[in-house]
């Protein structure tokens, strides 16, 4: 059934032929807002695993990784094409020598057709770019900015170590290497109203991303959301609520936009609150539903702006 909203596994499959699976990488790298170089708290979201979900570690090397990770998506779904994704911590914080000798080393696989990078906008500069859009000739090449919202006031609150201007110009800038996808990460329900989070929405629909990757604030073991939730900070929005802000927050997206997360966040064993986001494929098909309910789809409020 069609979705809602342009699903980014949809459109990798119409792409290659197949449906493609991203491999999770973990290449040691650390975050300036970790290591000292802007704090040593982090995100208040951030665990100690900076976000990376997997059971392999960087123990393993990059090669060592995606060859698992290979045989691990065959066997289980027999998928045939993958790419490379660098997730955990901040993935072009390292110099570009560095940097060109890890990401060619997750492309070795015949069966990797992309790349995709997660980092921070103020971890990137030209030399960098420059080296992450050579891969664009022979591979899917994107990077991911944890963007999290436009409010400057939010960005401070939960520690990110840079304002909305910061990615601005690392948006800017990427968007001058046209091999370059770029994906946005937001986080709904971060200590804001209901309009801010649609401020979000509407400002970051201006600059036409290519991709967007909604999470849902959780509190994971060992951060500082889960302390807040502990001591009667915060509350998390229930599903019904969650639900509803997306479907509400795509409508304003432009309909050329991929969609590569709208559920599930952290591991099970790491999740404090809510436990509701546990049940992703709940949550997808409710959002489906709430769509039909509607009547409406992602980009269905675009053009009103």
């Amino acid at each position: 059934m069609e979705k809602p909203y342009n699903a980014y596994s949809e459109h990798l499959k119409q792409k290659f032929g197949v449906k493609v699976y991203k491999i999770t990488l973990d290449a040691g790298f650390s975050c300036p807002n970790r290591d000292g170089s802007i704090s040593k708290n982090g995100c208040i979201f951030c665990d100690d695993g900076g976000s990376f979900s997997q059971a392999h570690s960087n123990l393993l090397s990059i090669e060592e990784q995606v060859t698992t990770g290979v045989k691990t998506l065959s066997d289980r779904f027999k998928a045939q094409k993958f790419m490379s994704y660098f997730q955990a911590f901040s993935n072009t914080y390292k110099p570009v020598n560095e940097l060109e000798k890890i990401y060619s080393a997750s492309l070795k696989h015949p069966d990797i057709v992309g790349i995709s990078i997660g980092t921070r906008p103020d971890c990137i500069d030209e030399e960098k770019l420059k080296l992450i859009n050579s891969f664009s000739q022979n591979y899917y090449t994107w990077i991911e900015y944890g963007l999290q919202s436009v409010h400057d006031k939010t960005l401070l609150k939960i520690n990110r170590g840079h304002d909305y201007k910061c990615f601005l110009d690392a948006y800017e800038k990427t968007r001058n290497h046209h091999g370059i996808n770029i994906c946005l990460h937001v986080i709904l329900n971060l200590f804001e109203t209901h309009e801010e989070m649609m401020e979000t929405a509407k400002t970051i629909a201006k600059l036409e991303p290519d991709g967007v990757k909604i999470h849902m604030l959780c509190a994971l073991e060992g951060t500082k959301v889960a302390e807040m939730y502990r001591n009667g900070e915060l509350e998390f929005m229930d599903e019904d609520k969650y639900v509803s802000t997306v479907c509400d927050f795509l409508e304003y997206l432009p309909p050329s936009t991929t969609i590569h997360r709208l559920a599930g966040n952290g591991l099970k064993s790491e999740l404090v609150a809510p436990r509701w986001i546990g049940k992703k494929l709940d949550t997808l098909n409710r959002i489906d539903r709430e769509f039909a309910k509607r009547g409406s789809k992602q980009g269905s409020k675009f053009s009103l702006y």
